[in-house]
């Protein structure tokens, strides 16, 4: 499985962008897919993340009511909506596959990684 990561691009506060996700290759039967995000100097941390079926949906509480993760089963495709943006959300953003329907916010669960896709919120 092949994760590409697009959208990413310098934006001022309070703006928004939309992240993509692209899977290809052989995909999972099920899989749920997660985004993180790593500052500079920082580790990488969870931010949302989305089960199979789309019921279940997660958010770091840093992002909660600002980012809204959703996906596209049928084109293999998943999105990160954020909006009111903060210099704080600078980071290089990944999305990450999981086998299994059930999401999870752990980096560890996830099996596969796109290359990330840079984020930049100017104040």
């Amino acid at each position: 499985v092949q994760l590409q990561a697009s959208g990413g691009g310098l934006v001022q506060a309070g703006g928004s962008l939309r992240l993509s996700c692209a899977a290809s290759g052989r995909t999972f039967s099920r899989y749920a897919v997660g985004w993180f995000r790593q500052a500079p100097g920082k580790e990488r941390v969870f931010v949302a993340a989305i089960s199979w079926s789309g019921d279940s949906t997660g958010y770091a509480d840093s992002v909660k009511g600002r980012f809204t993760i959703s996906g596209d089963n049928a084109k293999n495709v998943w999105y990160l909506e954020m909006r009111r943006l903060k210099p704080e959300d600078t980071a290089v953003y990944y999305c990450a596959a999981k086998s299994g329907p059930t999401r999870s916010d752990q980096a560890g669960s996830y099996d596969y990684w796109g290359q990330g896709t840079l984020v930049t919120v100017s104040s």
